[in-house]
């Protein structure tokens, strides 16, 4: 199957490769011609069942659960139409790529397919988008030329303030704080909507409980960009390394096996971590490597969300599964159904 190349020549070039290679291939699979693959908002009630843990408490049917001393849920029709949001993480460290393609690149193909298939609907999408700060909002809209306004946005990012040597004593450089864009997110959009929270998760810590609040209100999807290099050090002798936000500079030797051996433990130790927050915030998780297959990621991702959408609704779930927080998987161990 095709891989994203880096993003070359206009924002309405990208779209139309992404139309005839990937985005003609995968729709109908993120929506039908009646029901979306994601739930919309909806205001006609269509029936009730028992609670089951992770459903949204705001739908008990208090009244029903009085008369029956069982917690039942009240399920609503589902709207056609679905509001989408992207929280962009651009900041520094997405422009690492240790091949052709960027976390950068990634980012900007999966944010024009997606939107792109949402919009040929006529669903809405919008955008937030943060750098070293958020700088841009896109309201929601269902048009083609707002998917090329967007990936325009996230071309034309503010400049970065310059990396500077710190001084002992003084506060450090500037980090990327993603709980700034998320908080900003729980401001402004009101009305319940899915949301793609697009990032490398490389940030300052307190995004945890922002995207836990954000997931309480939302359906929240967590699209991890990351490149292989970021887990693993090859051995190529001597080289500098440099940190993409703060400039910070640092010489390394990759052929010493220890060195290389404490890179891989602090790697894996935030990839614990990680892993950890996003369970905890109950989101589920789509990982995109920098050397990965887009299509394919977003099939095999398809597949696993008509799989717990069936497990939702008890036809195939055992009881003891219920509820339980999703894993965040690499594309290719998703199980497809």
């Amino acid at each position: 199957m095709p891989e994203l190349a880096a993003p070359v020549g206009t924002p309405d070039q990208l779209l139309r490769q992404l139309e005839w290679t990937v985005i003609r291939r995968l729709d109908g699979l993120l929506q039908g011609d009646y029901r979306t693959l994601w739930r919309g908002a909806g205001l006609d009630l269509a029936d009730l069942r028992v609670y089951q843990h992770g459903d949204d408490v705001r739908h008990i049917d208090w009244n029903v659960t009085a008369r029956l001393l069982e917690t039942h849920v009240r399920q609503f029709t589902e709207d056609r139409e679905l509001t989408a949001w992207f929280l962009l993480d651009l900041s520094g460290s997405i422009d690492f790529g240790s091949n052709e393609r960027t976390k950068l690149s990634v980012s900007e193909g999966f944010v024009a397919v997606l939107a792109r298939l949402l919009t040929r609907h006529g669903n809405r999408v919008g955008a937030l988008l943060y750098s070293h700060r958020v700088y841009g909002m896109l309201p929601p809209r269902a048009a083609r030329n707002h998917v090329l306004e967007l990936i325009q946005r996230m071309r034309r990012r503010p400049a970065a303030p310059a990396g500077r040597r710190v001084r002992r004593g003084a506060p450090p450089p500037r980090q990327t704080v993603l709980a700034d864009l998320l908080k900003a997110a729980d401001t402004l959009i009101r009305r319940r909507s899915m949301i793609f929270v697009v990032s490398d998760f490389i940030s300052a810590p307190g995004w945890q409980e922002a995207l836990g609040r954000l997931a309480r209100r939302h359906e929240v999807l967590a699209v991890r960009l990351y490149d292989p290099l970021e887990l693993k050090l090859p051995d190529v002798g001597l080289v500098t390394l440099e940190d993409a936000e703060s400039g910070e500079q640092l010489f390394v030797d990759t052929n010493d096996p220890a060195f290389r051996s404490r890179f891989e433990a602090l790697a894996a130790q935030h990839e614990a971590d990680l892993r950890a927050a996003l369970g905890h915030a109950q989101v589920d998780t789509l990982e995109l490597a920098t050397d990965d297959d887009l299509m394919e990621s977003l099939l095999r991702f398809v597949a696993l969300r008509r799989q717990r959408a069936r497990q939702r609704s008890g036809a195939h779930m055992p009881a003891h599964l219920r509820g339980a927080a999703s894993p965040i998987e690499r594309p290719h161990e998703v199980p497809v159904a």
